[in-house]
């Protein structure tokens, strides 16, 4: 565990190994969440990063006019 501080103006200082860690660099973009009294801080990822990932979930497009049929009835009900 690693200490820093908070400026004068609530800027929070991180430490380099952990701006590493996390590959915030200068103007990265970041989200912050509170959850259980704990701030999270994750990077948001450049369009770029989001494009190069492998899908996580593969579809054929048959599955997605099935898919996408049954909930409109479903949503028709």
């Amino acid at each position: 565990m690693q200490q820093s501080r908070v400026g004068s103006k609530g800027e929070l200082f991180p430490s380099k190994e952990i701006r590493e860690k996390l590959k915030l660099y200068a103007h990265t973009k970041v989200i912050y969440k509170i959850e259980a009294g704990r701030l999270i801080i994750e990077p948001i990822p450049s369009l770029q990063e989001v494009l190069e990932e492998k899908p996580s979930v593969e579809i054929t497009l048959e599955e997605f006019h099935k898919h996408r049929r049954e909930l409109s009835t479903k949503a028709e009900i």
